[in-house]
């Protein structure tokens, strides 16, 4: 018999899409008074991938990824993403988003997103927020399932989730 035990500190990371750049630096203001100070960021991507925010959030978007220097514990990750719903609605304006933001975390082993939509892959946490697991660590890269968004599958996306990745497990080996 398994022995229950707490589980291993994960990286915070957050991924924001936008069409103004000016809410990035807005967001990162709320993130850094709850969650402490940057240690990464990503540069900013466009994001072409699909439409599904176009008539919400205008285009062209554009896509930053973000993490901290302070690990969490997993089971947080349902009250931050509530968190950054909240964000998303005070960015909001007309009764519209101007940002979205999917909060996650970095293990060891895979990339994990939280969400608000159940699908047969998400597991239910806590307060209506799901989480999948959205890439798996594999002969040193984060690797696709077959639910991955296309934007996850992406080598643009993967190559700066596995600097998030090894960054993190390089401060794990220097604690």
């Amino acid at each position: 018999m398994g022995k229950a035990k707490k589980p291993e500190a994960v990286k915070l990371i957050i991924g924001m899409l936008v069409k103004s750049q000016k809410l990035f630096d807005i967001a990162e203001e709320f993130f850094i008074k709850s969650y402490g100070p940057i240690d990464y960021e990503s540069p900013v991507i466009s994001f072409g991938y699909t439409d599904y925010y176009k008539k919400e959030m205008g285009s062209p978007l554009k896509r930053k990824f973000i993490s901290f220097k302070k690990t969490v514990s997993p089971e947080k990750i349902a009250k931050i993403k509530l968190f950054t719903n909240s964000i998303e609605e005070t960015l909001s304006a007309n009764k519209k988003r101007r940002i979205n933001i999917d909060p996650g975390y970095v293990s060891d082993s895979k990339l994990v997103l939280a969400t608000t939509k159940d699908y047969f892959h998400r597991i239910y946490l806590n307060y209506g927020i799901y989480t999948e697991v959205t890439l798996k660590w594999r002969k040193g890269s984060f690797e696709p399932f077959e639910w991955t968004y296309p934007d996850y599958r992406s080598k643009e996306y993967i190559d700066i989730l596995n600097t998030i990745r090894n960054n993190h497990m390089k401060h794990n080996k220097t604690t």
